[in-house]
């Protein structure tokens, strides 16, 4: 662990040219006294890292002190860094390594690409934490023992004891044989099996985790895109989900395509406007789903859904038809 650290800091003294100790110890969230030990081992290591004193001092190292990573061109180096803005990694308690990482990349290019590729890097933003309407992304909070129990079960293929929270139901401990890990936005499942039956789990509801000595019964190898798409599949067709054929605006087609579970078919009416088939989780959830819409949707079938959405207009009706009742 001490040894990642000596990096890093090494690695954040080129990008930065000087830095503080109390700036080092922000960036490597160790104590500023954990800093000034750093310092010394590397200086008895022979790194040439020197103080600067003074209001605007710090430590710095020697001019030229750098080694180069020259099999990177440019674009490959922007992939990279790009890669690297991705909040997904946070889903599995990875933020800090894929941090550190991009340090090393952005390091050891060559000096004609680091500048470039860097600069380049700053003009995009993947997933940013809100979205044009200001509503803002909800990250999941998933503890970093929990986390980092799943991963070494996953990653070592051993059996994995969970206390999981399911929705609606107590929290209760399973074993299960873990998979893989997947993330769908910058939310973090666990695709396992128990007793040989697929099981899926959201990270966020797993309140504890131990990994077992003993090995998971699982493939050596998985597939798991197609593993992922198979239950995806399998959730959106399954239980109480409703299928509602809806006309709809244009205009609005990714309101009512990102609020369902699917879209199962889908066309384009004379007049322009969108004739779709979609599934909901449940009847609530596709009566405020439509509703969210206003006129801009119609729900065509089930009549169930028609006859409920026109008699919630008409109680909203009702009640602004009356005069308005002010306090006395």
């Amino acid at each position: 662990m001490r040894a990642d650290r000596l990096v890093s800091l090494v690695l954040l003294l080129r990008q930065h040219g000087r830095l503080s100790a109390t700036a080092l110890a922000r960036e490597l969230e160790v104590s500023t006294r954990t800093v000034l030990r750093d310092i010394e081992a590397l200086s008895a290591a022979g790194v040439p890292v020197y103080a600067e004193r003074g209001r605007h001092g710090g430590f710095a190292l020697l001019p030229g002190f750098r080694t180069e990573l020259t099999g990177l061109n440019h674009d490959e180096a922007l992939a990279l860094l790009v890669a690297g803005s991705r909040r997904g990694a946070q889903a599995f308690g990875l933020g800090s390594a894929l941090a550190s990482a991009m340090l090393k990349v952005v390091d050891a290019l060559p000096e004609s690409y680091r500048h470039t590729a860097a600069g380049a890097a700053e003009r995009l933003l993947i997933d940013p934490e809100t979205d044009l309407l200001s509503r803002r992304l909800i990250d999941e909070e998933v503890p970093d023992a929990v986390v980092a129990e799943v991963l070494r079960a996953v990653f070592a293929g051993h059996k994995l004891r969970i206390h999981y929270a399911a929705a609606g139901q107590s929290p209760q401990w399973r074993t299960v044989d873990p998979i893989g890990l997947v993330t769908v936005r910058d939310r973090g499942y666990l695709l396992a099996t128990r007793s040989g039956a697929d099981r899926t789990y959201r990270l966020s509801r797993i309140l504890a985790a131990e990994e077992l000595p003993e090995p998971a019964q699982r493939p050596d190898r998985v597939d798991l895109d197609r593993a992922w798409q198979e239950r995806s599949t399998r959730f959106r067709t399954g239980g109480d989900q409703v299928a509602v054929l809806v006309r709809l605006n244009p205009v609005r087609r990714e309101d009512l395509v990102g609020t369902a579970l699917a879209v199962l078919a889908e066309e384009t009416d004379p007049d322009g406007r969108l004739r779709l088939e979609v599934t909901f989780q449940d009847s609530r959830h596709a009566e405020w789903a439509l509703w969210q819409l206003g006129t801009n949707a119609e729900a065509l079938a089930p009549q169930w859904l028609r006859d409920s959405l026109r008699d919630r207009a008409t109680a909203i009706a009702t009640r602004y038809g009356a005069p308005s009742r002010t306090s006395p």
